[in-house]
């Protein structure tokens, strides 16, 4: 994602040939117990959800860890400062948020001017709220139900849909955090880098592309097995759930006068009734 797509100068850097700056030099190591115990705090940073600052005490809950580094420990000024600093009103995806974690970590324990990370930390909220949105809830989340869906349709156990969609849909979301996490803190106030990872540029159409083949793969065998047809992987059901998806692009494709969902709706009917009337 490109910088001016932030929207705030607090993103943004001059490099040319001014000296190291704080949040902007190569980043220091961090520690595995360190991204450990931020991680697993993510993973509850909506324990403390509320209309008034939203995520905003998940994120100081989650930074508190790296806090605990700044002169005087957690009995210091800088400590209680920056503590209050990232407890205020903070919106962001929730699975995202742990870039903007792993940035503003960095940042106070680089002691950051307070100002700076103040505008930077309000300037994340937009990007991530809606890269997150698009990725997760209205890409994969659909993508994982859609295999669920196929899952059923093929004869799998209750059991084993539940257990896929859990394991599929866990696999990202959890891949997610651990990569935002590593990204904020590697990129710090240059966290803009980041947001333009390919995968979260142009995961959501492909994640649509597939979702679109998964629903015309999984919708017929659904239903056949929901109507109590016989073996979902006989010729007739296994036909028509590789021609819809296949129809309903051509059809897009060539930007033919029929809409591809009005197709694919045509041919499941008719699957349908063929399957009632055998």
């Amino acid at each position: 994602m490109p910088d001016e797509l932030l929207g705030q100068d607090a993103l943004r850097t001059d490099t040319g040939s001014m000296p190291a700056v704080p949040g902007l030099a190569s980043a220091p190591q961090m520690r595995a117990k360190l991204r450990l115990a931020i991680y697993l705090r993510c993973l509850a940073i909506q324990g403390s959800w509320n209309y008034e600052i939203l995520v905003g005490n998940g994120v100081g809950f989650c930074v508190e860890p790296a806090l605990r580094q700044l002169p005087g420990g957690v009995d210091g000024q800088p400590y209680r400062e920056a503590l209050a600093r990232q407890s205020v009103y903070f919106n962001a995806h929730p699975y995202l948020a742990a870039l903007a974690i792993g940035a503003l970590a960095r940042a106070e324990v680089e002691q950051v001017a307070p100002q700076r990370i103040e505008r930077f930390r309000t300037a994340l909220c937009g990007p991530l709220g809606s890269v997150g949105d698009r990725l997760v809830w209205a890409a994969w989340l659909p993508a994982c139900s859609l295999v669920a869906l196929l899952l059923f349709g093929l004869g799998a156990s209750a059991l084993a849909v539940v257990l896929g969609f859990l394991m599929l849909y866990n696999l990202g979301h959890l891949g997610l955090r651990d990569w935002a996490l590593r990204a904020g803190w590697r990129h710090g106030l240059r966290v803009a880098t980041a947001l333009g990872h390919p995968v979260l540029q142009h995961g959501p159409r492909y994640i649509g592309l597939v979702s679109a083949v998964l629903g015309g793969l999984a919708l017929p065998l659904a239903v056949h097995r929901a109507i109590g047809g016989p073996a979902p992987l006989t010729p007739i059901p296994v036909g028509v759930a590789v021609v819809t998806p296949l129809l309903a692009v051509l059809i897009v494709r060539r930007q033919a006068h029929a809409e591809g969902w009005r197709v694919v709706l045509v041919l499941l009917v008719a699957f349908v009734l063929y399957s009632v009337v055998r």
